[in-house]
C-alpha cells in the first residue's frame, strides 16, 4: 500500500478504493518512512497495511475486471485495494499485478498475457490460450471453489468443478481477449452475437462522445468487475448448490435402478425427478461410476407438476435433438386414447412428433412404453 499522503484521490466503493497517484513523490517519503522506524517496511506494511491488486488505467476489459474480483475472493487478497496504473513504479510498489506489465510469473505475483512469446494455457486438456482472468484462475481457482464448498482445495469435487467452470465460463473470456474465434474464419456465421459477457462489460466504458477522467473509469471498473464478478459467482453457485447434488442424485438413481429394474442399464427408471441428461453423460465418461458408456437409451421419471409420468429417449450427445433410439415412428404425434389403442398400454398421454419424448399416466404404464420401445 502506498503511503496515504501520496494519494491524490481516493474513490471508495463496495469494497473497492481506486487510487490516483503523484508518483514523484513514492520514492522520496518512501526513504523517509523507513529512515524513521528500525522495523523493516515489508514487515510494517504485512501488519498494518491492506494489500493492494495492480491492474491498468484507461479503456478496461472483461478479463481483468473478473480477475480482479476473483482475487477479491482468496483470503490473501479479499481486503486488497486495487489500483489502475500503467506506471511501472507504482505497479512494482503493489502485492499482485494483472494484466499489465509485460510479465508472468507466479512466484513474483505478475499475471499479463501481451507479451511476445505468451502460450499459457490452463491445461488439462484445454488449449485455449489465457487471458489475466484465465492466469488469475489458474492459480487461485481452486482456493476459490474450495471456500464455496467448504473442501480441501485437493477434493476430487473442487477439482471437477475447476474444469467445469473455466469450460463453461472463464475459456470464452480467455479466448474473446485474446481474439480466438470460436469457429474457423472460413464460416460466414448465421447471426451476431453481441449478448457475451465480454461485450457487456466492454460496454460499461465510456463512450467516444461522453466525458471521460480517470475517475469516471475507475467508477466504471467497479461496475464492469462487479458485473463479470457476480456472474462468475453466479454460475459457481449453481454448481455448488445445484450441479453437484444433481449429479450425485442421478449417480444414485442410475445404480438404484441398475439393480432393481435393467441389470443393463438400457431402460433407466428415476423414482425422483432429477435435471440428469448431462450428469448422464458425464457419468458414462468417469472412470469407475458403473455406467456404461452408450448403454442407456431410455429414461423414466416423474413429471414435474403434473403428477404424470415421462420416457424420454437419451440424446446421442447432451445438447444434441438426435437420439439414440427415438420412440417408435408409429406412435409419435398420437395422443390419450388413441395412443393407448395403439400401443396397447392403458394410460397413454402422448409421444413427441420427434419421438424424442413420450408420456404416461402412470410409472407402470411409462415403464411398459420403454419396453416395449426397445423392441420395436
Amino acid at each position: 500500500m502506498l503511503p496515504r499522503a501520496l494519494l491524490q484521490s481516493k474513490l471508495p466503493r463496495s469494497g473497492f478504493a481506486f487510487y490516483r497517484i503523484d508518483t514523484r513523490s513514492i520514492l522520496r517519503m518512501s526513504s523517509a518512512a523507513a529512515a524513521s522506524t528500525t522495523e523493516s517496511p515489508q514487515a510494517k506494511r504485512q501488519k498494518i497495511m491492506p494489500k493492494v491488486i495492480g491492474t491498468h488505467n484507461g479503456t478496461f476489459h472483461c478479463d481483468e475486471a473478473l480477475a480482479v474480483y476473483m482475487l477479491k475472493l482468496t483470503d490473501t487478497y479479499k481486503d486488497a485495494e486495487v489500483v489502475r496504473t500503467r506506471d511501472p513504479a507504482v505497479l512494482d510498489t503493489c502485492d499482485i499485478v494483472v494484466d499489465v506489465g509485460a510479465v508472468y510469473d507466479h512466484t513474483a505475483k505478475r499475471y499479463d498475457h501481451h507479451q511476445r512469446g505468451f502460450e499459457e494455457v490452463l491445461g488439462l486438456g484445454f488449449n485455449t490460450k489465457l487471458s489475466s482472468a484465465g492466469l488469475v484462475y489458474k492459480h487461485f481457482g481452486a482456493e476459490i471453489i474450495a471456500n464455496k464448498l467448504s473442501l480441501p482445495a485437493t477434493d476430487e469435487k473442487v477439482t471437477y468443478i475447476y474444469s467445469l467452470l473455466y469450460r463453461d465460463f472463464i475459456e470464452a473470456i480467455d479466448a474473446i481477449d485474446n481474439g480466438i474465434s470460436q469457429y474457423p474464419s472460413s464460416l460466414t456465421p448465421a447471426y451476431r452475437n453481441r449478448t457475451d459477457l465480454s461485450a457487456r462489460v466492454g460496454r460499461l466504458n465510456p463512450r467516444w462522445n461522453e466525458p471521460t477522467s480517470n475517475d469516471i473509469l475507475d467508477a466504471k471498473f467497479q461496475v464492469a468487475s462487479a458485473l463479470a464478478g457476480g456472474e462468475f459467482a453466479e454460475q459457481l453457485d449453481f454448481y455448488a448448490t445445484s450441479w453437484l447434488p444433481a449429479r450425485d442424485l442421478t449417480a444414485s438413481l442410475i445404480a438404484q435402478s441398475k439393480e432393481a429394474f435393467d441389470k443393463e442399464g438400457r431402460v433407466l427408471v428415476f423414482e425422483k425427478f432429477v435435471p440428469w441428461k448431462e450428469h448422464l453423460f458425464d457419468l458414462e465418461e468417469s472412470e469407475g461410476s458403473g455406467v456404461t458408456k452408450g448403454a442407456a437409451t431410455y429414461v423414466v421419471y416423474p413429471d414435474e407438476a403434473g403428477g404424470n409420468w415421462r420416457i424420454q429417449a437419451v440424446p446421442v450427445a447432451p445438447q444434441s435433438f438426435e437420439s439414440r433410439k427415438a420412440l417408435p415412428e408409429p406412435w409419435r404425434g398420437v395422443r390419450d386414447e388413441k395412443l393407448s389403442e395403439l400401443t396397447a398400454i392403458p394410460g397413454g398421454i402422448f409421444v413427441h412428433a420427434s419421438g424424442f419424448i413420450g408420456g404416461n399416466k402412470t410409472r407402470e404404464g411409462a415403464i411398459e412404453m420403454a419396453k416395449k420401445a426397445l423392441e420395436l
